[in-house]
Parts: structure tokens; C-alpha cells; sequence
């Protein structure tokens, strides 16, 4: 395929949905698939949902995915720009363009001018839902003559341009995932095209701009499956080529309803919060909606754009599993190098008072040992703060009872006393010495094996089962073990 030219182009209106993320990665994919072009433009037509910051939002959360944007809207320097020949990329500074379009839909008869006030238009529609009837526009103004119709916006009537659909036509357009469709201009609305504040609605604009910016391939999400016959009879009224149809599935929550925040994490902004990979959630929602040929699940950018095709997407509705993401985030946090689950972990660890600003200047590496401890037991990296609260605070919560039975050991006395006295000899741990400690207890008291290693293992955490028992040493630090020591021997060896 040559050529291939596609677009992701959101409203402004808020963080980037996780469904509008799939259909970028899906347009990504494809461009990159056939070696051609994926440009970001901004449909911003609707300024009364218009969100300040949304922009950079939405470049910010495509750039962590690892989406690259090779023309449109984007970001150097910490500001918003636009690179490519066929801009401007943002549909508010192409208001002339769209002006130029309808004049010519109205001269050739495809538009109309409408004057009909908003108390009319609920009145008609409440008499046709009354009857039965789909509730559409009745076409009151499709017959007046243009020059009235001049005359009254002369004298500052406000007016809105329609679609003029002919009556009884069917339409016919091909939907690579779901076929040929037809649909009949009876069963469709005489479409708003430019509102009365001068502005496009979605269906002129997307039109025009997807022609002139000679995109090949439109892929979006099924809503607008019931638009795509109104649009095609515009290309068809312009007497342009009609691009090829690519309707998206749509995401689903497990009960196989639209996502919605109701049901919790709906934007890429939250899941980042919440310490999902990029990687893990490409990976994942690639798979919501498309399959590979084959069965695997771990499927790396480089291996989704060389897999993917449209072929492959299913028609029906992608179930969105939490449960499977975080499986395969839990996969992308293992294979990731220590220093980078770190980097990413220090906030939440800041957060939740377990390490200062300071302690990250100074102390680095025992931060990196914390995280290397646990990173192996991650979902997502979020749940660093859970996973290493067994290093901080000088109460131990013994796990069970079986815990308790290794603690009554008649040797632990002895163990306990032998390792306060190798502490004594040192003011700070390094790693050094909790490699060597335990073998100096063992040559001092002759207690070897399990009797030597899960009291002490189990005074320290309250588990008999855990991360290397050096590195719990080294983590704790000289004090924290002392206290912890001393509350077992106060609360459970009197």
C-alpha cells in the first residue's frame, strides 16, 4: 500500500480516553505497518466542551506510549507547534476553509440555509416521538429560495447551513472491518454542517479537512458508523474520492458496557498515575479488539507494527480486563532494569513517608536494593508503597501461627543476643556486612540451617518467607532491627 496517510484527531475536551488511545495505537499501527504517515489534528469546533491544557495532554500521554506523531500537532520545547504542508492541524484556524465549502454546497444545491429557532425544533421532535417516528429535522427551510434566504441573514436572522439529502437514495459505502453497508437517505437527518456561531460541526469539517489533508484511510470508533453515509454523500456531492472506512469496536467494561469513569480508570492519565508501564497497557489494549495470527500475548511496539492489520480486528466489542492488564504490566515491570522501577517508584515512595527528597540524594542505592527486593511481586508500580511497608516501623506483624512456633525455639535467645553484639560493632550496615553476618552468628553459636535463619527471618518480618535475608538486613538498617528485636522479645518471648 501506498502512501497510507491516516490521523488521530480528538477534541480538546479533557484527559485522553483509554478507547481514544486504542484508536491512536490502531492508526499507528497501520501507518507504520505501510511504512506511511500517522498526523495528530485537533477538532476543536466545539468550544463550549473546550478544555485548556487538553492539547498538550493528549501529545504528552501519545509520546509516554510511545506513539510518535510524524505531522500535525505537536510539541518542541515545552510548546505547541504544527509541522506539515497541509495545515493548519487545527480545525478553530480553518474556519475560512470550511466558509468556502458550504458557499459551494449551497450554489450546487447539496445545503441549505435553516432559520428555524431551537423551541421548534423540540416541538417537532416531541410530536414525532409522540407518532412513533425517529425524531429528525422535517425540513421546513430545505425550499427556500437562496436569495430570501441572503436576505434574511442580511437583516441578522440567526440561521444554521444543513445537509439537503436527497429523498430515497441509498448509500453505499466499504468498511474493511465490517463490510459493505448501505443505508437508505430516508432513515438519515438533514445534517447540521456550519452552526449558527460560525463554526463546523463534525461532519463538514472531518470531511474537508480528511480530503485536503489527503488522508487515506479513516479509522475512529463505531459511533460514528451511523455518520459515515452522511459523509460519504459529501464526498460524493464535492465529487472527491471517498477515503476507506475503518470502525472501530468499542472498549467495554466487564459488563460489556461502554468504559465510563463511573466504573473508575478511564483515561490514560489515570492509569499512568496508578503505575501501569507504557509498554503494559500498548501491549494490552493492542489485544482489546485485534489478535495476532498467532497466540502470543507479549507483543512488543516493533512486533505489533509488524503483525497488525485491519483484517484482524474483531467486529464485536473489546472486554477491557484489569486482571489481564496487570498481569502483563507485572511482566514488563520484571523484565525492566531495577534502576528504572526505582526512577519511576520514588515518587510513591516519597508519597506515602517512606523515604525524603534527601534520602534519594544520599541514599540512592539503598532505595535501589528496597525496589529490587520487591519489584519481582509488582503489578504495577504503585504498589511499591504496599510492598515494602515490611521494612519500615518497629512492630512486626507475625504472620501465623506457625511463626510464632519458630520464634519459641529454645536457641533464639542465643541468636538474638548474637546478632545485637555483631550490630554492636558497627555504626551504619553496608551491604558488605549483611552478606557476612549471618555466617559470623552461625561460627559463634553453632546454630546452623533453618534454626538459624527463619528466627531471625521471622523477628524481622513476621513471615517465614521472603527476600534474601541479607538484603532485609541491609534495608532495615542497624536501629530498626534493634527495635524490632526488642518488641518481639517484649511481646512474644516473656
Amino acid at each position: 500500500m501506498e502512501n497510507v496517510r491516516v490521523r488521530f484527531a480528538p477534541s480538546p475536551t479533557g484527559y485522553l480516553h483509554i478507547g481514544g488511545l486504542r484508536t491512536a495505537l490502531y492508526n499507528y499501527l497501520f501507518a507504520k505497518n505501510n511504512k506511511g504517515t500517522f498526523i495528530l489534528r485537533i477538532e476543536d469546533t466545539d468550544r463550549t466542551r473546550y478544555v485548556e491544557g487538553a492539547i498538550e495532554n493528549l501529545i504528552n500521554s501519545l509520546e509516554w506510549a510511545g506513539i510518535e506523531i510524524d505531522e500535525g500537532v505537536v510539541m518542541e520545547d515545552g510548546k505547541l507547534t504544527q509541522k506539515g504542508e497541509f495545515g493548519p492541524y487545527i480545525q478553530s484556524e480553518r474556519l475560512d476553509i470550511y466558509k468556502k465549502y458550504v458557499d459551494e454546497l449551497i450554489e450546487n444545491g447539496y445545503a441549505y440555509y435553516c432559520f428555524c429557532s431551537k423551541e421548534r425544533l423540540e416541538e417537532v421532535r416531541k410530536k414525532q416521538k409522540i407518532k412513533g417516528l425517529i425524531p429528525k429535522y422535517d425540513g421546513f427551510c430545505r425550499n427556500i429560495p437562496i436569495e430570501e434566504a441572503k436576505k434574511r441573514i442580511a437583516n441578522g436572522e440567526e440561521y444554521v447551513v444543513r445537509l439537503k439529502l436527497p429523498p430515497n437514495k441509498n448509500i453505499k459505502f466499504h468498511d474493511i472491518v465490517r463490510g459493505n453497508i448501505t443505508i437508505n437517505t430516508n432513515d438519515i437527518d438533514d445534517q447540521v454542517l456550519l452552526k449558527s456561531d460560525g463554526y463546523p460541526t463534525y461532519h463538514l469539517a472531518v470531511v474537508v479537512d480528511d480530503h485536503l489533508m489527503n488522508i487515506t484511510h479513516v479509522v475512529r470508533g463505531e459511533e460514528w458508523l451511523a455518520s459515515a453515509p452522511k459523509h460519504v454523500f459529501l464526498y460524493e456531492a464535492f465529487g472527491w474520492d471517498v477515503p476507506e472506512y475503518v470502525h472501530l469496536p468499542t472498549v467495554l467494561n466487564k459488563d460489556r458496557k461502554k468504559l465510563s469513569k463511573r466504573q473508575g480508570d478511564v483515561s490514560v492519565e489515570d492509569f499512568r498515575k496508578n503505575g501501569y508501564l507504557p509498554e503494559g497497557l500498548v501491549n494490552y489494549l493492542a489485544l482489546v479488539g485485534w489478535s495476532p495470527e498467532g497466540n502470543e500475548e507479549i507483543l512488543s511496539m516493533e512486533d505489533l507494527i509488524e503483525q497488525f492489520s485491519f483484517e484482524r480486528v474483531s467486529k464485536t466489542g473489546g472486554i477491557f480486563d484489569k486482571n489481564k492488564l496487570k498481569w502483563l504490566n507485572a511482566h514488563y515491570i520484571r523484565k525492566s532494569s531495577t534502576e528504572r522501577i526505582t526512577d519511576l517508584a520514588i515518587p510513591y515512595l516519597i508519597e506515602s513517608g517512606y523515604i525524603t527528597e534527601e534520602d534519594v540524594e544520599n541514599r540512592y542505592d539503598w532505595i535501589n536494593t528496597m525496589v529490587s527486593i520487591v519489584q519481582e511481586s509488582l503489578s504495577t508500580i504503585k504498589e511499591v508503597s504496599e510492598k515494602v511497608n515490611i521494612f519500615f516501623g518497629e512492630k512486626v506483624e507475625i504472620e501465623n501461627e506457625e511463626v510464632l512456633e519458630v520464634l519459641k525455639g529454645e536457641q533464639v535467645p542465643m541468636l538474638f543476643a548474637a546478632l545485637k553484639d555483631e550490630l554492636s560493632t558497627v555504626d551504619d550496615l553496608d551491604e558488605e556486612f549483611c552478606k557476612k553476618i549471618m555466617k559470623k552468628i552461625q561460627k559463634k553459636t553453632g546454630i546452623k540451617g533453618k534454626k538459624l535463619f527463619m528466627p531471625i527471618r521471622s523477628a524481622l518480618t513476621g513471615s517465614l518467607h521472603g527476600p534474601e535475608l541479607a538484603d532485609i538486613i541491609y534495608i532495615l538498617g542497624k536501629k530498626n532491627i534493634l527495635r524490632r528485636i526488642e518488641y518481639i522479645e517484649e511481646n512474644y518471648l516473656r
